[in-house]
Order: C-alpha cells, then sequence, then structure tokens
C-alpha cells in the first residue's frame, strides 16, 4: 500500500477550515515546536495526529486558535490568516487541554460553561440556555451545580468539552483527550467526538498516541514526527505500512497486529485491510466461511 505524499507546500482547498502552510515555531529557550508544518482540516472530519510525546502534536494543537502563533509561515481559520486582528478566533476554534485542570476554574460546573459564551455578548438566559444544551450533548447535565475541583477525572474531561461546545465552534481541537481516562470514561468520550461531527457537524481534530482509538475513529490521520508531518492517508492506508509507523516511535493498532499475524500464520496474502474490532470479525468469520 502506498501512502499519501504530503507536500512541502500545501495547497489550498474549497473545502478547508483551518489551512497550516509551512509553520514553524521556536520556543523562547530555542528549541524546535514545529518545522515546516503542513496541515488542514476540512468539513465534517475527524483527523489524528499521532505521534510520540514531543513530536509536535501539541504546539500544533496550540496554533489552531492563536494560543501560539508561527515564528515563520502563515495559518489560515475560515479563508482568513491569522494575526493579531484575529481576537476572536475561539469561536471558530475550540482546544481541550490534555490537563483538565487547566481548564476548569469556576465555583461550579454551569459557571465554567457559561464563561465562554457570556463573552459572545448574549444574555445571562441565552448563556445558560447554551451551557445546559452543550452539557446534555455531553452527558453531564447532571453536574451542573458540581464543584468542579470535586469531579473525577472523567468527568472533568466531559465538562472540558461541554465548555468549548457551548460556543458552537466549526472546530475542536482535543490534546490526548482519552488519556488517563478509565475504560468507561474513554469510550463516552471517543462517543462524544463521533457525535459531535455526525450530528453537529463540527469537525475535530485529535493529538494522540493512541492508534487503537485513532483507528476506530478517524477520518484521516497524519503522522507526526520531530515537528513535521512525515505522512497522511486514510486510517488503513497509515496503519497497515509498518516500516512507517515503527520508523514514527509508534506501534500498529492492536487489530492491525492481529490480522498480520492470522495472514501470516495462515500464509495468505492481504486482501482487506481491517482497523476496527467489528471489521476484523466480519473479516475472519468471511476467511472461515
Amino acid at each position: 500500500m502506498k501512502n499519501e505524499h504530503v507536500c512541502n507546500i500545501c495547497t489550498a482547498d474549497a473545502n478547508e477550515l483551518i489551512h497550516v502552510d509551512c509553520a514553524s515555531h521556536i520556543y523562547p529557550d530555542g528549541s524546535l515546536g514545529i518545522h515546516g508544518m503542513c496541515f488542514r482540516v476540512l468539513e465534517k472530519e475527524i483527523v489524528a495526529l499521532c505521534g510520540p510525546n514531543g513530536s509536535g502534536k501539541s504546539t500544533l494543537i496550540e496554533h489552531l486558535n492563536g494560543l501560539l502563533r508561527p515564528t515563520s509561515g502563515s495559518i489560515t481559520v475560515m479563508g482568513k490568516k491569522l494575526d493579531l486582528s484575529h481576537i476572536n478566533i475561539w469561536r471558530d476554534v475550540g482546544v481541550v487541554f490534555q490537563r483538565s485542570d487547566d481548564q476548569l476554574f469556576a465555583p461550579t460546573v454551569l459557571d465554567d460553561v457559561m464563561f465562554g459564551p457570556i463573552n459572545m455578548g448574549i444574555t445571562i438566559e441565552q448563556d445558560r440556555m447554551e451551557a445546559i444544551r452543550a452539557l446534555k450533548a455531553v452527558g453531564a447535565e447532571n453536574l451542573l451545580d458540581k464543584m468542579p475541583s470535586y469531579l473525577s477525572g472523567g468527568q472533568k474531561r466531559l465538562v472540558c468539552i461541554a465548555g468549548v461546545l457551548a460556543m458552537r465552534p466549526k472546530v475542536i481541537a482535543m490534546d490526548e483527550p482519552t488519556s488517563d481516562l478509565d475504560p468507561v470514561h474513554a469510550e463516552m468520550v471517543e462517543n462524544i467526538i463521533l457525535n459531535l461531527k455526525n450530528n453537529h457537524g463540527i469537525s475535530i481534530v485529535i493529538a494522540t498516541h493512541d492508534l487503537d482509538m485513532a483507528a476506530r475513529i478517524s477520518d484521516r490521520v497524519c503522522i507526526v514526527k520531530d515537528g513535521s508531518i512525515i505522512a497522511e492517508g486514510r486510517p488503513s492506508s497509515i496503519f497497515y505500512d509498518k516500516n512507517l509507523i515503527e520508523k514514527s516511535g509508534l506501534r500498529q493498532p492492536n487489530v492491525v497486529q492481529i490480522y498480520e499475524g492470522i495472514k501470516k500464520n495462515l500464509g495468505i496474502s492481504m486482501e482487506n485491510y481491517p482497523i476496527t474490532a467489528d471489521e476484523l470479525i466480519k473479516t475472519i468469520a468471511s476467511m472461515i466461511r
């Protein structure tokens, strides 16, 4: 299988919401966060940024809504080049940080989720309605009177997502959205991500080194290494490229490893490329028949 090549110079697409064109970022201490980064987010898609710790995923995420500005290169959001005049970018692109405690600060969950919309010039009553709508969308409406500091890690993540969703962004970028979560809450977050895309039309960017999750929910995968995207394509294309995955300091998803092991032991050449458990089950069943 051949991966889609990522050019050094990005070409704009009519369906793009975000366009990162050869952006680099050097931190004050001289370390390089991203280098010649070319990246895009299309309408109604889930795109996974996959790479090991320190590869540049988080740095890229923080560039998508202006938390960081590129040292060189450019970023366009909703057709407008990101610069100092683009002060309301957070309305279009929301970020859910890896550490929930970095995002929660208000006395109650409802106050926290209401914080963003009230800065958009709506009334208190409208703000409350938006906050409750967002909490219901993530299944956390029962937490509205709770104090964020006393919530579980999974509950905090749901509230953080609701706080961003309340502002009705076009894109939500999530940094390691399921890290440190128990399996139940991790599955809840995955389902929320799919719901945001399928039922709310929101594009989602997830930065993760969890390739199993990326395989289950992403439409497009970008492999990040040393501050740049070195490969991009469909999950089935990317995750069956063993040399690419190993070179990137990652491991193939479990489903891919199992399927490749079965084919090797049976001495059968590849025909299908399952990447989810359901696809693997159907593939094995067809082999048995």
